[in-house]
């Protein structure tokens, strides 16, 4: 990128912030959808009477989405992060279910 005007460097960065601005609202739109889905898990955990969670599945979610990090090359301690959050989250939403 070396020899770049100044010109071709603000719009290839405004490309790549196009890009990005349209990857974040693909997440948001992704998120709410899987949050749609884990509310009806929730009301159905609730009214079978089941545990709001399942560390077993948890367990083997983490380590599902670590390889797929890893196959995306992407920090998997990262994508644990993130998949921590969201379980807590989620969690949070099936008791809340009970309420």
């Amino acid at each position: 990128m070396t020899g770049m005007t100044s010109e071709e460097a603000l719009s290839r960065l405004k490309h790549f912030r196009a890009s990005i601005d349209n990857l974040d609202a693909a997440l948001i739109h992704i998120l709410a959808e899987r949050f749609r889905i884990t509310k009806s898990v929730g009301e159905l955990k609730a009214g079978a009477d089941l545990p709001p969670a399942d560390p077993a599945r948890e367990k083997r979610q983490v380590e599902r989405l670590r390889k797929l990090a890893l196959d995306a090359d992407l920090d998997p301690d990262f994508a644990e992060k993130l998949l921590n959050f969201i379980i807590r989250e989620v969690i949070r939403h099936h008791e809340q279910a009970r309420s």
